[in-house]
């Protein structure tokens, strides 16, 4: 599975962004695709997973209620919707995809992407 990450950039506090991540590759299973971020210094972590179909996200309580993670089926595409940004989600965002699940740790994710970078000013 390719991933390919997009949608970053500079935005001052409170402002918007949306990540995109198109899948390609595989055609033979399902996976679900989430989005991970690591700003300098720190632990990758979890920020949001959706499910093959789409029905069923998972979010990080850092995020819940400014972000909006989802997902169109046909074209293979996840989005992470950010608003109300902080310079605390400042990082290097990855999609990637899971096999197995929609996990919340990066070891289960068996794909990933280049990072994107979303940098929020204050």
């Amino acid at each position: 599975v390719q991933l390919q990450a997009s949608g970053g950039g500079s935005v001052q506090t409170g402002g918007s962004l949306r990540l995109s991540c198109a899948a390609s590759g595989r055609t033979d299973t399902k996976y679900a695709l989430g989005w991970f971020r690591q700003a300098p210094g720190e632990e990758r972590e979890f920020v949001a997973a959706v499910s093959w179909s789409g029905s069923t996200t998972n979010y990080a309580d850092s995020v819940k209620g400014r972000f909006t993670i989802s997902r169109h089926i046909a074209k293979n595409t996840a989005y992470l919707q950010m608003n109300s940004l902080t310079p605390e989600d400042t990082a290097i965002y990855y999609c990637a995809a899971d096999i197995m699940g929609w996990g919340t740790r990066a070891s289960e994710y068996d794909y990933w992407g280049q990072g994107t970078q979303v940098t929020v000013s204050s």
